[in-house]
């Protein structure tokens, strides 16, 4: 008997600075998984930060890797609860969530029917991706800001999953280092795992079941004592396998 389920697409979690020159190796990959099917953006994280800037931004530059990208409207929860955008959700064949504010992310998406149809259809082999805020939202836990602006210290608030046991650290090469302390201090347990990912670099998971580094920075992942820092091309050790069923 052959195994009929579908085959999940790329996932890929980039440490921000998205949409420009140094993202191609892993946009190309989630591109060239789209294939002919509709590709979509949402502006969740930019909600509060001009999202028809950051879609407009996400449209100039998948253009250029010959992708038309449109917005799936999810800037709010009246947005992510309507079926007609999770019509469109169901169809679509590339998501990209863009970078900006952590906390507002899940709480936008999380148990709506957008988001539902979003993981359905990765699981069924679009490509999904995220940048900085986008990709944080993307784990078990998003680390958010635990008081004033401006604190490098950080607390989990509940992510979407996606990726279990796992926290993004984006902008590792510049600020995010900073929030390793506490992170580290604030961890649910012993086997929670703090993914670092520099500026324009990306761990991607593919469909034979790899985690990979991707772009001009490093992947680090720091799992209780340890860490271990992955270059562009790397399979990435440490990091579990998405949510796939």
């Amino acid at each position: 008997m052959t195994d009929a389920r579908p085959t999940p697409g790329p996932l890929a979690l980039v440490g921000g600075a998205e949409l420009g020159p140094g993202n191609e190796p892993q946009d190309r990959l989630l591109a060239a998984a789209a294939g002919q099917g509709p590709a979509y953006v949402l502006a969740t994280a930019a909600a509060r930060h001009r999202p028809e800037l950051a879609v407009a931004n996400a449209a100039g530059w998948f253009a250029g890797l010959g992708l038309r990208v449109e917005e799936l409207p999810a800037t709010g929860r009246r947005q992510t609860r309507a079926r007609p955008n999770a019509d469109l959700a169901r169809e679509g064949r590339f998501f990209y969530l863009v970078g900006g504010d952590p906390g507002i992310v899940p709480t936008t998406l999380r148990d709506t029917p957008v988001w539902a149809a979003v993981v359905d259809a990765w699981r069924g082999g679009a490509a999904l991706g995220g940048s900085s805020a986008g990709a944080m939202a993307l784990g078990e836990w998003t680390l958010t800001r635990d008081a004033r602006p401006g604190d490098d210290r950080r607390r989990y608030s509940p992510g979407l999953g996606l990726v279990p046991g796992v926290a993004v650290i984006p902008h590792f090469e510049t600020f995010g280092a900073g929030w390793v302390e506490s992170a580290v201090d604030g961890a649910p347990h012993d086997g929670a795992i703090l993914l670092g990912l520099d500026e324009r670099t990306a761990a991607v998971w593919t469909p034979d079941g790899a985690w990979r580094a991707m772009g001009p920075g490093t992947v680090t992942v720091l799992r209780g004592g340890s860490s271990a820092t992955f270059a562009s091309g790397d399979e990435i050790d440490g990091l579990p396998r998405p949510a796939t069923d």
